[in-house]
């Protein structure tokens, strides 16, 4: 069979033997038939707090939380019927945050991608930095041991709106909703506690789960903490065309869209497979390697111990350069002796929480990856092993396990979740 996988811009097209292959995609939802008016009718209606139009009045400041370029939030149809809902609320008074984590700033062009030249020349837009402590705020701390540091501008706003697209997060449960704040507008040390490795470990911090997953749980305390006005939440099909949309109070809002995104975007299996092939969701998700753990996470719920992943990313800003992903990542020659750095008393770094799930994956499995952003060598130095052909690669794995192997193949990557019945 041929199955097109999502891959940077343009998809990769491979064939699998169909007789050994199962294919797992999310359910697809058609797009609404008028998604700005659906959105517009959510701020009209929203479920638990007034109207957005009737909520902020003229004289207060705004603060709208939005996804940077690593997430394909459909901002440039989400954003303008906000603002048009805040018409009366002079410009000069709205600030609209990207909210960056530890990402690096998101560029000029990229905000042109995302929003369109009309709103990039006439708002102002704060792309959050967690580096700079100067404009961070200190609320104190949260449950768990969390200390609370964010963004200042939107911790002064009167008025404080997160808009987010809901999809399973491999280790905080769900995207969206209070996401959006922390670690959205969080600060570095806010960041480094709700990652760190006794965070990581955890066995509730997966995909899917959030009640009693610790990082999820830090994670609605801190929004509680900062106090959200007015929540949008967004699902969306692999055309990032909006299937559904709410509005209103922050954790009610994200509740109602988790739950339709988990009976569209998680499966349920008795058995695992021999192969599992994945990708990162083609462009803007696998624009590095870094992101691309997400996708070997996801096949990692549903292979076998010592099986084989096949993983296709382009990753066309390479591992990346910035941040300290490659440099922890390159300490050890191993995946356990990683696990031992971080997991010892006071190692605690920027990124290594991506390299930790990637090295729990590698305890499971052999990972080979098929790119185009990074050469043979700098993928043999992330300890995985560079391949060309995925069909050829995939083939060769199977031969490897028998004629009874399987293959699993899922072109969206994380946009679809397979997880075993007994680990539900």
């Amino acid at each position: 069979m041929l199955v097109n996988l999502a891959y940077g811009r343009t998809g990769l097209p491979v064939e699998f033997p169909d007789d050994r292959t199962t294919v797992i995609e999310p359910t697809y939802v058609e797009g609404l038939a008028d998604q700005v008016g659906a959105v517009r009718e959510a701020l009209d209606r929203p479920t638990g707090t007034a109207p957005l139009r009737a909520l902020v009045s003229a004289d207060q400041t705004v603060a709208i939380s939005i996804c940077d370029v690593t997430r394909p939030m459909p901002n440039a149809t989400v954003l303008p019927a906000v603002l048009e809902a805040l018409s009366h609320v002079p410009t000069s008074q709205i600030a609209i945050m990207i909210a960056s984590g530890t990402h690096r700033a998101t560029t000029r062009d990229e905000l042109l991608e995302m929003l369109g030249e009309e709103i990039v020349d006439r708002n102002r837009i704060v792309v959050h930095d967690a580096f700079d402590n100067t404009e961070l705020v200190s609320l104190g701390s949260v449950e768990g041991g969390i200390p609370v540091w964010l963004n200042r501008t939107w911790s002064k706003a009167d008025v404080r709106i997160t808009t987010g697209f809901v999809e399973p997060h491999f280790f905080a449960g769900f995207s969206g909703g209070p996401k959006m704040v922390a670690p959205g507008l969080a600060g570095f040390k806010t960041i480094m506690r709700l990652h760190d490795a006794e965070m990581i470990r955890s066995p509730d911090a997966r995909w899917g789960v959030t009640e009693g997953n610790p990082i999820h749980d830090g994670v609605r305390r801190i929004a509680a903490l900062s106090g959200v006005d007015f929540s949008i939440d967004v699902a969306i099909n692999r055309n990032r065309q909006i299937t559904h949309v709410a509005a209103g109070e922050l954790f009610t809002v994200h509740r109602k869209v988790r739950e339709v995104v988990r009976r569209t975007a998680m499966q349920s299996f008795s058995a695992p497979f021999d192969v599992v092939v994945t990708t990162n969701s083609g462009y803007p998700l696998d624009q590095n390697l870094y992101q691309t753990v997400k996708g070997m996470s996801a096949a990692a719920q549903v292979v076998k111990p010592n099986g084989v992943i096949v993983c296709a990313s382009e990753c066309s800003d390479g591992y990346p350069d910035h941040g300290e992903y490659l440099d922890i990542l390159t300490r050890h020659d191993s995946a356990d002796k990683l696990l031992t750095m971080i997991n010892s008393p006071g190692h605690n770094r920027h990124d290594q929480w991506e390299v930790q799930v990637q090295a729990q994956i590698q305890q499971r499995a052999e990972v080979l990856l098929r790119t185009d952003g990074l050469s043979d060598a700098q993928v043999r130095s992330a300890h995985l092993t560079p391949i060309e052909d995925v069909g050829a690669a995939t083939r060769e794995a199977l031969d490897r396990f028998g004629s009874d192997a399987r293959v699993c193949v899922l072109p969206e990557g994380p946009q679809t979740i397979p997880y075993l019945a007994e680990t539900a």
